[in-house]
């Protein structure tokens, strides 16, 4: 549906006399709307991202609508990504674990109903820094090399890059920092060979504090 079919839609029934195209017209105006919530919602969080500053409550409020829309036009994709990213913010922005740990389960669900791989991916990486929060090492390092086997599957080498960040904190935490080394080289590798660069950030911050403190998170 386009915004252009949406006004034919409108033209066919009150020049023409054919309602019939109004209820598709307007599910298609839903999906378009709840794409763009989600974009706009994204684009806050990576503002937050950069800046670290205080939160943007338009943000959460962007993701619940786009998850609302979706769930009414029974989209379990669209659903799952914008279930995703509110426990993101949660998780993220407000530092808030246990409203975010749901939400990441939900969104896995959805995800694998909807065979979404790449979203499944990044529900799993979520799900990781719960557990390292938890400090329960061995279950955020299964959820982080799950979320990477996806991962490599499609391609998505910046995203492997990333999780190996996190796969190094844990291996540092678990007393293998041959282990944490060599995980940042190859993230390093990866992370340089498609101009990820903000990723190369976090492994020179990874570098510096695993060479100061073994012991540090970054979840």
């Amino acid at each position: 549906m386009t915004l252009d079919q949406a006004r034919q839609a409108y033209e066919a029934s009150v020049f023409g006399g054919d309602p019939t195209g109004l209820p598709a017209a307007a599910r298609g105006l839903d999906a378009i709307e709840a794409q763009l919530c989600l974009e706009r919602g994204k684009l806050i969080h990576a503002a937050f991202l950069n800046e670290r500053g205080d939160e943007d409550p338009a943000e959460l409020a962007l993701f619940e609508r786009a998850r609302e829309l979706w769930a009414a036009l029974g989209d379990p994709r669209g659903e799952g990504e914008a279930t995703f990213w509110a426990g993101c913010f949660h998780q993220v922005v407000r530092d808030d674990d246990a409203t975010a740990r749901p939400l990441f389960e939900r969104a896995r669900e959805l995800s694998q109903s909807a065979g979404d791989r790449l979203m499944l991916s990044y529900t799993l990486r979520h799900l990781g820094f719960s557990e390292h929060l938890a400090g329960r090492l061995d279950a955020a390092r299964a959820y982080f090399e799950e979320s990477s086997a996806l991962r490599r599957a499609l391609g998505f080498d910046a995203g492997v890059a990333a999780n190996l960040v996190g796969l190094a904190y844990i291996a540092a935490e678990q007393g293998r920092p041959g282990d944490a080394a060599a995980t940042l080289d190859e993230a390093g590798e990866l992370a340089a060979a498609v101009g990820a660069h903000g990723i190369a950030r976090l492994i020179a911050q990874a570098r510096l504090e695993l060479a100061q403190d073994p012991s540090t998170s970054n979840s």
